[in-house]
């Protein structure tokens, strides 16, 4: 989505299919958003998971940092994507993987990796 912004397959992610931009600034919180995933999240994640399976402090760390990260992004998705996805593709994808998956995923990485770093074993 953060090379090919304006593609219809990114449309059909960001805003439902067979939609188009709303308007200017809606294509460009969704771009945006898309390239701090690619910048921030993404080598919080990569580098995080590797620290996780070395059973590293760090990685658990920067684990919690890419959790907290896709919390926040959701949130902003959820005021600026829910008027116009959610009724595109009904409430079970939305709450399933197109808005919840990362809030889902984003609170169980944090509460597991504080787990862990309270050194609470499995």
């Amino acid at each position: 989505m953060a090379f090919r912004p304006h593609s219809q397959r990114s449309k059909n992610i960001l805003i439902g299919k067979g939609e188009d931009w709303r308007d200017k600034t809606h294509f460009r919180t969704a771009n945006g958003l898309a390239w701090a995933d690619l910048m921030i999240w993404l080598p919080l994640l990569a580098v995080g998971s590797i620290g996780v399976l070395q059973s590293q402090i760090w990685g658990y760390v920067l684990w919690a940092a890419s959790g907290v990260v896709s919390v926040y992004i959701s949130i902003v998705l959820w005021f600026s994507e829910r008027e116009y996805v959610y009724p595109s593709c009904g409430p079970l994808a939305y709450y399933t993987y197109f808005w919840g998956f990362f809030v889902y995923w984003g609170i169980a990485v944090v509460a597991y990796a504080l787990l862990r770093l309270a050194d609470i074993q499995f």
